[in-house]
């Protein structure tokens, strides 16, 4: 099968499995987002969740968390990966937004990147989420599905991201985003794949499908 047939197979597949996807990080507006993004970097999204339904009823805003010293964050988020990092970045991050950005997200890639702990990848996921913005967020698991798919054959997250932006169309980049996430994280999984199940198999390049249901 040629990589535009598989292309189409895997966007009609996984529209079809997840119409409509959206983020499952909880949030209640764009700050408390941008900031599940920041603190998911090597964690999930459910160890993020469970943290966050309780600080986030009281943290708002940016100053909210300004009125907070380092070390409170520290141990509100101490359950995730790096959380002394990301507690000290997480304060730096509110002190710039209160003070160069009237505590309001900006919405550029160049601007967030500037922020402390976010790299391109959060950016991208926000602006995606936020403005339907048009990236698709290749992390390994998404790596991983287009090079098991065959779409692409690349050594890398980074090498997949830029081959995506050129092989997938600016239209289905955004709704690609949260769809691919859901893919890989509940069926495409990176141990025992349910190809069992899956109707892309028949275009699909990887050597070792799982056909045991259990």
């Amino acid at each position: 099968m040629k990589r535009q047939e598989k292309i189409e197979l895997l966007k009609k597949t996984v529209f079809e499995m997840f119409p409509n996807a959206e983020t499952e990080l909880e949030h209640n507006n764009e700050f408390q987002l941008l900031i599940a993004i920041l603190m998911s970097a090597q964690a999930t999204d459910k160890q993020v969740n469970i943290i966050n339904r309780n600080f986030f009823q009281h943290l708002i805003s940016p100053q909210d968390w300004l009125n907070l010293w380092v070390e409170e964050i520290t141990d509100f988020i101490n359950s995730v990966s790096f959380f002394n990092n990301k507690a000290k970045n997480i304060y730096k991050t509110c002190e710039i937004l209160v003070h160069k950005y009237n505590s309001v997200p900006p919405k550029t890639l160049d601007e967030l990147t500037s922020l402390p702990w976010v790299w391109i990848k959060t950016a991208k996921v926000f602006l995606s989420v936020t403005e339907n913005a048009p990236y698709l967020w290749v992390d390994t698991h998404v790596h991983r599905v287009l090079n098991r798919i065959g779409i692409v054959k690349t050594k890398t997250p980074l090498e997949t991201d830029k081959k995506a932006s050129k092989i997938f169309s600016a239209s289905d980049l955004w709704p690609l985003h949260n769809t691919l996430v859901l893919f890989w994280r509940y069926h495409c999984t990176a141990r025992k794949p349910k190809c069992y199940n899956c109707k892309i198999t028949e275009g699909c390049s990887y050597k070792f499908k799982n056909f045991e249901e259990k």
